[in-house]
C-alpha cells in the first residue's frame, strides 16, 4: 500500500477523482499541479496541505503564492515546478492526469527518479511509448494504467502469461453520436458532443470519445503497455460501458472485467496495485444493468479509429502527428472554428504531409509535435 502521491493535473476530471480516492484511503498528497483553475487549486491545497503546488503559468503561480501565504506550502511556477512535483523524494507514486503531450516530460522525469507511475495521460505513450517504457524497465518502475480499458486488461492478465494471449479487446461506448448518420454528424453541436452517455470526463477526452479517437489512442497505448502487436488489439463498441475490456487466450477462454462506469475504481486499483481496498464507490448490479451488447465500430462514420491504426502501423513519428493534429483540431472544434466532421479530415491531411522519422529521439518527437500543430493552424487560417 502506497503512502504518498503527487497529482499532476489535480484540477481536471481524473485529478479531482484521484483526490476522492486519496481521501477514502487516507493517502498523503505531497504535490499538486494545475493551470488555470486557481480557485479549485487553492481549495485543494488548503485541504490536503501538500509540500508544494506547481502552476505552469508564472502569473497564476504568483497569485496563488499570495493566497497561500498563511500556510506552509511552496508554490512554484513554470515547467520546473512540474518537474519538481514529479520527482519529490517523499512520493511513492506520481499520478499523471495532465491532458495532452504536456504530460510527457514530467512522466519521464518521474521515471528517472524511480517513481512508479499511475498513468491517465494517453498521449505520453502514444507519442513516445518506446522511450517511456524502455526507461521504465531500465529504472525498475511500474507504469500502471488508470484508463478503465487498460486497467481492465491489466486485471484480466493477472496470474496469466502474456505469451498465452491471443488478443485483447478494448471496449468503446460509441460516444453520443453512435447512431447518427453522416448527414446528422455534419450538423452536431459542441454542446451535443460534450454530453457523454456514460462517463464523467474532461472536455477534450469527451470529444475524443465522440470521434472514437479516444479508442484509437488507447489502441496505440495498449501496444506499449502490454507489448502486443497491432493484430492482437481489437475494438468493440459496447454502449452500456459495463464490460471495460477483455482478454482472449489461445485456448479460447475470454476473460472480461466488469464494473460500474466510475473512474474512481480504476484510479484506486492503480494506486493499490496489486492489492485491493474497500470503498463506498458505486457497485455493479447486473440485475439492473440490462442487456449487454457489442458491435463493430463504424470507421466510415468515425474514421479517427482507422487513422490511429494507420499511425500505429506506420510507427515512428506518425503517432506524434496523429496526436498533435487531433489536439489542435479538437481545440478548433471546441472554439467552434470547425465542424465536428472536419476533425478526422484535418488529422488525415497532416499525416499525409508528414515525412516519417522511423526511430525518433525525444527531440524529434517534440519537433514533430510542433510541426503538426503549426500545420493544422496554417491549414485553417
Amino acid at each position: 500500500m502506497i503512502n504518498s502521491i503527487s497529482v499532476l493535473g489535480s484540477t481536471g476530471s481524473i485529478g479531482t477523482q484521484t483526490l476522492d480516492v486519496a481521501r477514502n484511503l487516507n493517502i498523503k498528497v505531497e504535490a499538486l499541479t494545475g493551470n488555470t483553475n486557481i480557485d479549485l487549486l487553492e481549495s485543494q491545497a488548503r485541504e490536503f496541505l501538500p509540500k508544494m503546488v506547481a502552476v505552469k503559468d508564472e502569473k497564476i503561480a504568483n497569485i496563488l503564492k499570495e493566497r497561500l501565504l498563511d500556510v506552509n506550502i511552496e508554490v512554484i511556477g513554470g515547467i520546473e515546478g512540474l518537474k519538481r512535483a514529479a520527482t519529490l523524494e517523499c512520493v511513492d507514486v506520481v499520478v499523471v492526469s495532465i491532458v495532452g503531450i504536456a504530460g510527457l516530460i514530467p512522466t519521464l522525469e518521474a521515471i528517472k527518479s524511480k517513481k512508479n507511475i499511475a498513468l491517465a495521460n494517453k498521449e505520453t505513450l502514444v507519442t513516445a511509448g518506446s522511450i517511456v517504457m524502455e526507461k521504465a524497465i531500465e529504472m525498475g518502475v511500474n507504469v500502471i494504467p488508470i484508463d478503465s480499458e487498460h486497467s481492465a486488461i491489466l486485471q484480466c492478465l493477472m496470474g496469466n502469461n502474456i505469451k498465452d494471449v491471443s488478443k485483447i479487446i478494448l471496449t468503446a461506448s460509441g460516444g453520443p453520436f453512435r447512431e447518427k448518420t453522416m448527414e446528422e454528424l455534419n450538423n452536431v453541436s459542441l454542446k451535443e458532443a460534450l454530453k457523454h452517455p456514460n462517463w464523467n470526463m474532461g472536455s477534450k477526452i469527451t470529444i475524443d470519445s465522440a470521434t472514437l479517437m479516444n479508442k484509437g489512442l488507447e489502441v496505440i497505448e495498449a501496444k506499449w503497455l502490454f507489448g502486443l502487436s497491432q493484430s492482437q488489439i481489437d475494438v468493440l463498441v459496447h454502449p452500456q460501458s459495463i464490460v471495460h475490456s477483455m482478454v482472449e487466450y489461445k485456448d479460447g477462454c475470454v476473460m472480461a472485467q466488469m464494473g460500474s462506469p466510475d473512474m474512481r475504481i480504476p484510479i484506486q486499483f492503480a494506486l493499490t496495485y496489486p492489492e485491493r481496498k474497500g470503498n463506498d464507490f458505486s457497485k455493479l448490479n447486473l440485475l439492473k444493468s440490462g442487456s449487454l451488447t457489442f458491435e463493430i465500430p463504424d470507421t466510415k462514420r468515425f474514421p479517427c479509429l482507422r487513422l490511429a491504426y494507420q499511425a500505429l502501423e506506420e510507427g515512428g513519428t506518425m503517432p506524434v502527428v496523429l496526436n498533435a493534429a487531433n489536439e489542435e483540431a479538437v481545440s478548433l472544434f471546441m472554439r467552434e472554428k470547425i465542424k465536428f466532421i472536419q476533425i478526422p479530415n484535418i488529422i488525415e491531411e497532416a499525416m499525409g504531409m508528414h515525412t516519417l522519422i522511423d526511430k525518433p529521439c525525444l527531440e524529434d518527437i517534440i519537433n514533430v509535435d510542433i510541426w503538426a500543430r503549426e500545420f493544422v493552424k496554417k491549414s485553417i487560417n
